[in-house]
């Protein structure tokens, strides 16, 4: 089968799978110091995922983070939304913590996607979506290691959470899907490259994905962002909102 002949879901698990490679074998021969490393990474990555997308789907418009700003895409349906390295910082100083990230949007609504941990060798793929864990009588906030949002730390002090930092986004979803965290809240500004294949995974797999208000999250937006979003266990949901709500 051609590449060309994939699904979209299987066609984002492949090339996150295959850039996770390039990734690997670049940080195992690449430079030394960790800025000039997650530079090559990005640009490595970011090679391979423009080639292959094009290549395969030379209808559709992308949004990566690597490259320059097009609005042309607004006026395409289908858009796929890429992160070639997501926990740039992680990857350079040689933690696990940061993933591959491969959506497509389709008329403003996410659709197929996969997020890759590499150095786990994981792919998660909406395709093949993972079995929910049973919910936590504690929960435990996905927050970032450097800028964990406030609100992420108001909640969790106010249920008698935990907060457990990592890098990627990614990394925080599939965290929820492995059991190992219950939420991943974010507050602030995100850009869509950044939240897309996470929300494209988790929903797929059953779990709850919305901004803090409850609303979808939309994509191919003239600006590219994300302004928060809500990512747990539809069992945990009506509680988080309705805290959330007393709180922005």
């Amino acid at each position: 089968m051609t590449i060309a002949a994939l699904t979209d879901a299987a066609l984002a698990r492949q090339l996150a799978t295959e850039a996770g490679k390039i990734l690997l074998a670049l940080r195992r021969d690449g430079p030394s110091d960790p800025r000039a490393l997650g530079k090559a990474g990005d640009a490595a990555a970011n090679a391979y995922l423009m080639q292959a997308l094009s290549a395969a789907r030379p209808d559709d418009a992308i949004l990566s983070e690597e490259e320059a700003p097009d609005l042309a895409r607004l006026a395409a349906r289908r858009v796929w939304l890429v992160d070639p390295l997501d926990g740039t910082r992680e990857y350079g100083e040689q933690r696990h913590d940061w993933a591959v990230h491969v959506a497509i949007s389709i008329d403003g609504r996410i659709g197929d996607g996969a997020v890759a941990q590499p150095a786990l060798d994981q792919c998660f793929c909406t395709a093949s979506p993972v079995a929910l864990p049973t919910p936590a009588s504690a929960l435990r906030f996905a927050v970032s290691r450097t800028r964990p949002a406030p609100i992420a730390e108001a909640l969790a002090a106010a249920i008698g959470g935990t907060l457990v930092p990592m890098g990627s986004a990614g990394v925080k979803t599939l965290a929820v899907l492995r059991g190992e965290a219950d939420v991943y809240l974010h507050q602030g500004d995100m850009n869509e490259w950044d939240s897309g294949a996470p929300a494209a995974v988790a929903q797929a797999a059953g779990l709850w994905v919305s901004r803090l208000d409850g609303s979808p999250l939309k994509f191919n937006q003239e600006r590219p962002l994300t302004p928060d979003i809500l990512i747990c266990h539809p069992a945990n949901r009506d509680q988080l909102l309705a805290l959330v709500a007393t709180l922005v």
